[in-house]
């Protein structure tokens, strides 16, 4: 979805049809072994964020709308390294939730294609919780 088109999503008429009262959340678990400083993990964060929600526009447009509405809650996780995202990720896909992976450019501090974070949702918090339940806040 490009910029013109999430534009119009967040300005267009609701789309009909609504998804279950349940609390929605972004879980965004971030690959610790790659020691990125503050900074760059918040860019890294907000990389994702914002890859996410242009995805999820596309696959999952009535969850992201409530989302929204409920206030696009988020969570920090540490993840443990790249293969542990991953394997996230297949649990995550295999419950058919929507998944974004942020790869880096290489121009600051790690090298370029480093898996630096995976965003899981946004969907149900318990759905999300049943795969990052165990993992640490960042």
């Amino acid at each position: 979805m490009g910029l013109r088109s999430f534009l119009h999503r967040l300005t267009a008429p609701k789309i009909g049809g609504m998804v279950e009262a349940r609390p929605i959340k972004l879980a965004l678990v971030i690959n610790h072994s790659l020691g990125m400083k503050k900074g760059k993990i918040a860019a890294q964060v907000g990389h994702a964020s914002v890859q996410t929600l242009l995805s999820a526009g596309s696959s999952t447009p009535k969850m992201v709308d409530a989302w929204l509405a409920q206030g696009q809650k988020k969570v920090c996780l540490k993840g443990v390294d790249e293969q542990h995202l991953t394997e996230l990720q297949a649990k995550a896909r295999q419950l058919k939730l929507h998944t974004s992976k942020t790869i880096d450019a290489g121009h600051t501090q790690i090298p370029k294609g480093s898996f630096t974070v995976l965003a899981i949702g946004p969907s149900y918090e318990d759905d999300i919780d049943a795969i990052t339940g165990e993992l640490p806040l960042l």
